[in-house]
């Protein structure tokens, strides 16, 4: 728990039950620190990977969709994972994602490469294959095609291509905050308020001091 705290939920539940069974003593759980963000992207870099994304042909079509989505919403590969085909949908000549409970307006030249992903087999396969409930596919489906795909099998893919997930994602959400209000950026892109407020006060205290070193080299 000390070591490896990505595992700390899992072992603090295991040692929980064997403290209520009397297996052993009482242990003091370590609390769940909350660690500012220190990867990040410079703003022009995080422009380039979404130039790639939207525009690189030579790219798989599902990097591209997922490089886009963390480039422009700061979603997390969980949250992109989890993404229906029926949270995307069309008015007239403008296209939206529904993030949580709001649909996003989605750049034309995105909005193409998910009407190509949604009408490729595998989301077909994932739309057959689903409970006859009327319960969606989904966007990126897994094997079997009615599971979606593992985040930790999309961060390795994104890697192979280059395209970094955590730092454009941070440098994202970053831009995002010193734009809009906190509570805005929570309401589009479904994050918890504590969390844009947290991440707000960071960006007062640090993100200035961030890009004058981005811009002086350091």
């Amino acid at each position: 728990m000390t070591t490896h705290p990505t595992q700390r939920r899992s072992a603090a539940a295991f040692i929980r039950w064997a403290v209520a069974r009397r297996l052993t003593g009482k242990v003091a759980i370590p609390g769940r620190k909350y660690a500012l963000p220190s990867r990040f992207l410079a703003s022009d870099e995080l422009d380039q990977q979404l130039r790639r994304c939207l525009n690189d042909e030579n790219l798989p079509l599902e990097a591209r969709i997922i490089g886009s989505l963390t480039s422009l919403y700061a979603l997390h590969t969980t949250r992109i994972v989890q993404l229906t085909t029926d949270r995307f949908s069309r008015d007239g000549e403008h296209a939206y994602l529904t993030l949580d409970r709001n649909p996003v307006l989605v750049p034309p030249r995105l909005a193409v490469l998910i009407e190509r992903q949604i009408a490729s087999p595998s989301c077909r396969t994932s739309v057959l294959q689903q409970p006859h409930d009327g319960t969606p596919g989904f966007l990126f489906p897994g094997r079997p095609p009615s599971r979606p795909r593992s985040s930790e099998t999309v961060h390795s893919y994104m890697r192979r291509h280059g395209l970094p997930g955590i730092s454009a994602r941070n440098t994202a959400l970053m831009e995002a905050i010193t734009e809009l209000p906190p509570i805005v950026v929570s309401d589009l892109f479904g994050i918890h308020p504590s969390t844009t407020y947290a991440w707000a006060q960071y960006a007062q205290s640090s993100w200035a001091d961030y890009l004058a070193a981005c811009e002086n080299g350091d």
